[in-house]
């Protein structure tokens, strides 16, 4: 019986959904970018607490709820689900603010991510990150609403402080 369990949990499992779009960094860039003299909606989104000024700042755009929130891009991509993401080079100086498009005025769930290390990927050790509304880390992911954010019909400012390992935990630098 004991060697039945494993096959009988992985029979319970729910699947991952299978698409036949690939996953890649650029999924989600070309919606994102922002361009000059635009108004539709978007987050201008203020970077708060950097550690240094190394790597990239990963910023992605996600649907407000448990659900689809950090789901696989290329999973909300082909279900025509909200996905953004824009990447820049960390700027050696000064204010930083990344511009995001998302398609509609509405909520959404935003993280920011600072790879210092520039492997693409959060790294506990290493890393800083960030969601909307700045919510409390902890051992878990933050739930969805936690990381809510509302864009208007035009631009709307929101600030992002970065959380980085402290000790056991993850918090801002002070």
């Amino acid at each position: 019986m004991a060697l039945l369990l494993p096959l009988i949990l992985a029979a319970e499992a729910p699947a991952k959904p299978s698409v036949p779009l690939a996953s890649t960094p650029e999924l989600g860039k070309a919606e994102a970018k922002c361009r000059a003299g635009e108004s539709g909606p978007a987050f201008l989104v203020d970077v708060v607490g950097l550690k240094d000024r190394t790597g990239k700042l990963k910023l992605e755009v996600y649907p407000n709820n448990d659900t689809d929130f950090l789901m696989d891009d290329n999973v909300l991509v082909y279900q025509g689900k909200a996905f953004r993401r824009v990447e820049e080079e960390t700027p050696a100086s000064g204010n930083v603010q990344i511009c995001v498009r998302v398609p509609a005025a509405g909520a959404y769930s935003i993280m920011l991510l600072h790879d210092r290390d520039n492997n693409r990927k959060f790294g506990w050790w290493v890393d800083g990150i960030g969601f909307a509304s700045n919510p409390k880390l902890g051992w878990h992911k933050p739930k969805a609403a936690a990381t809510k954010a509302v864009a208007g019909n035009g631009p709307t400012r929101v600030s992002i402080t970065l959380n980085y390992r402290n000790g056991l935990g993850m918090s801002p630098i002070n």
